[in-house]
């Protein structure tokens, strides 16, 4: 019998895969009763390598994961003739592993996990770090820039790497955003008789190319350098612009009515250099943006930001609002720093909204103003208007420059 995912059920009616999570010690540090379970195992799955470190069980068929994975899956299951299924992963397969990504597909009922001891916990006691007081930021399959949003003086961060080159580029990483001096520990093979532990920091890494680091190792980081915050309002230096930049100050004001929180997605329409949505996706990892921008050179632009401000999954869509919103996944919250005056853009972001979503709307020219004006009689909200002036030099004394008086609309969809 098959579910509506096309997959069939386990034996009896059970889980459908059982993932074992097998460490850097193998088969001999698997307990004796998950070594039956891999030998019960009709079809076994998992990586070369992971296969690799099972002795051979006589009618067992053996297969390694297919690719593209989630499209692939249910075909292979389907195959197995209700034979039970088992699966191979490194240390806890819910923590970035095979186990998360078969949840999402199969469902937590048709999964059973049976995690070993993780590489972070074994890494945690080695350097004698709580996990209240360590980030885990795995870079496998990921681009490594991922790791630059949790740049912080005294924070502790694990690495979960995905190869031998992955502590230069880690080092280059750091020493690039002033952090050369944090400190970088490589724990190799833990749990294994070859652990190892070299200790440097991100510039000595980067001056001895030291050789031999091993397949398996997640690196510590002892992070010092300058504070950054995660706090919406980075300074405007911050980011690479043509002069087409919310403004800190404006940029703060906006985001608090935005409202980030974890697993929102937010559409940042005219973005310009990229700043919302930026600094939505750095105040938690959950969140997710689009950078929805017209012109080719500043679409460029905010992938190097987003890069660069370790938030590299800023999706950037380059078209002109409303078209390019079309298929976009729906909103939980809008923000439009450009072109709200333009036909439909308006009646398109509130029409995506999702229920309790929230839309925010700049503009500076009086068209923009008048759209805004008739927005707010129409649907009520909020209109304000934003004002900044810094103090500046005026001949040998001191004065105010005001910047452009920026209009706001503030809007909340009940249902």
């Amino acid at each position: 019998m098959e579910d509506a995912r096309g997959v069939p059920d386990g034996p009896g009616g059970g889980p459908r895969i059982t993932v074992i999570g097998i460490g850097a010690d193998g088969w001999e540090g698997l307990p004796e009763r998950l070594r039956s379970l891999v030998r019960g195992a009709g079809v076994l799955l998992g990586g070369a390598r992971h296969l690799g470190l099972v002795p051979p069980v006589p009618g067992q068929r053996r297969e390694t994961w297919p690719s593209p994975l989630r499209e692939g899956l249910p075909a292979l299951l389907g195959s197995s003739g209700g034979a039970p299924v088992a699966a191979l992963a490194s240390g806890d397969p819910m923590l970035s592993g095979i186990g998360t990504t078969l949840v999402e597909v199969l469902g937590a009922e048709a999964v059973r996990i049976e995690p070993a001891v993780s590489s972070v916990a074994l890494a945690r006691a080695r350097m004698g770090w709580s996990a209240e007081s360590s980030e885990v930021v795995t870079l496998v399959g990921r681009d490594p820039h991922l790791l630059l949003r949790a740049l912080a003086p005294g924070h502790r961060v694990l690495v979960l790497s995905p190869d031998r080159a992955a502590p230069g580029v880690v080092a280059r990483l750091l020493a690039d955003a002033g952090y050369g001096e944090s400190g970088m520990t490589v724990l190799g093979d833990l749990g294994a008789d070859t652990e190892s532990r070299a200790e440097t920091t991100a510039n000595g890494w980067l001056r001895e190319r030291a050789p031999g680091v091993p397949a398996l190792h997640v690196l510590a980081l002892d992070l010092r350098g300058p504070g950054v915050s995660w706090a919406p309002g980075l300074p405007d230096e911050a980011y690479e612009h043509d002069g087409q930049l919310t403004r800190r100050d404006l940029r703060a004001a906006a985001l608090a009515r935005l409202a980030p929180a974890p697993g929102a997605r937010l559409w940042d329409v005219g973005a310009g250099a990229g700043s919302v949505g930026i600094e939505w996706l750095r105040t938690h990892p959950l969140c997710r943006a689009s950078a929805i921008e017209s012109r080719r050179e500043r679409a460029a632009r905010i992938r190097r930001n987003a890069r660069r401000l370790g938030v590299p999954s800023l999706t950037v869509v380059e078209g002109t609002a409303p078209k390019a919103l079309a298929g976009l996944p729906a909103p939980d919250a809008v923000f439009v720093g450009g072109g709200a005056s333009g036909p439909g853009v308006i009646d398109a972001c509130l029409g995506a909204l999702r229920p309790g979503g929230r839309l925010v709307v700049h503009g500076v020219t009086l068209e923009t103003e008048r759209v805004l004006a008739d927005a707010y009689r129409l649907h009520g909200g909020e209109l304000s208007r934003l004002a900044v002036e810094s103090a500046a030099p005026l001949g040998t004394f001191t004065g105010w420059t005001p910047a452009r008086t920026v209009t706001q609309w503030f809007f909340t969809r009940r249902s």
